[in-house]
């Protein structure tokens, strides 16, 4: 085991000024022991080829741990930062943090787009294939360096250099009206309706909302005020629409009955 470590520490001594050792330390701060997962990271599906062992070989699973990883990582720093804050705001700071439009321009900053290797189309119909490249960027350093690397990683080459968590915290995200743009781009009806009020363990006055689609309940959304439970709803509804199948499957039902098009409109970030 001490030889393998020692000729693995000469081969990187070797290599660090050459590719692709030096373009990884530029973006990760770093050498990497085990390259093999770095490449992997920014194989894209489209490009996906076949192990022996029937897998495929691109960055999917890596993004898949990554995407876990960095939300624990956030968590980490958002709670050490924010020692006084109740978990609504914290949790609230974390989604605005790792939500995909800032994870693509991260990784567009960091020049994840020059190290990606993808069939020429993907681009163009994978908005956030470059924010996805860097979820399993953080798989790899995860399984290669382990947790205290990686979350000194997304803290000072993500974080510090790119986001305000302070700014972010208090940005307020419009999800309702983000959602009824893309209803009326998709020429779908959304109703916002208020379903109920209860008092909660605090008797205080909880507002409950439920978001339809085309008559269709999607999902609800629990606030301390109607407006609050709106958003939430609305962020949930959203969500479903970019990462559930089975919503995505009915939109496309809804859409093709109606007769204007079977396919989901993107939704702005």
């Amino acid at each position: 085991m001490i030889f393998s470590k020692l000729a693995n520490k000469i081969r990187i001594s070797k290599n660090k000024h050459k590719e692709p050792y030096s373009s990884l330390y530029n973006i990760l701060g770093f050498y990497p022991d085990n390259v093999d997962l770095y490449e992997q990271a920014f194989i894209h599906s489209s490009i996906s080829s076949s192990l022996p062992e029937g897998q495929r070989y691109n960055n999917e699973r890596l993004e898949f741990l990554g995407d876990a990883i960095l939300e624990a990582i956030i968590a980490d720093i958002v709670y050490e930062h924010y020692p006084n804050k109740r978990e609504g705001f914290l949790t609230s700071t974390r989604s605005k943090i790792v939500q995909r439009d800032s994870m693509n321009t991260i990784a567009l900053r960091l020049g994840i787009d020059k190290k990606v290797t993808s069939m020429p189309y993907a681009a163009a119909h994978h908005k956030f294939m470059f924010g996805n490249a860097l979820e399993a960027l953080i798989g790899a350093i995860y399984l290669d360096q382990g947790y205290n690397v990686c979350r000194k990683f997304v803290k000072e080459k993500m974080i510090a250099n790119n986001i305000s968590l302070d700014r972010v915290a208090n940005q307020e995200m419009n999800f309702k009206s983000r959602l009824l743009e893309w209803g009326q781009k998709s020429k779908l009806n959304i109703t916002f309706d208020l379903i109920g009020t209860f008092i909660n363990e605090d008797s205080a006055t909880v507002f409950q909302t439920s978001v339809s689609i085309e008559g269709a309940p999607i999902a609800t959304g629990v606030g301390n005020t109607k407006k609050e439970s709106q958003q939430l709803a609305a962020k949930t509804v959203i969500n479903k629409i970019q990462n559930d199948k089975n919503t995505q499957k009915l939109i496309i039902n809804l859409k093709s009955k109606m007769g204007n098009g079977e396919y989901i409109d993107t939704i702005n970030n």
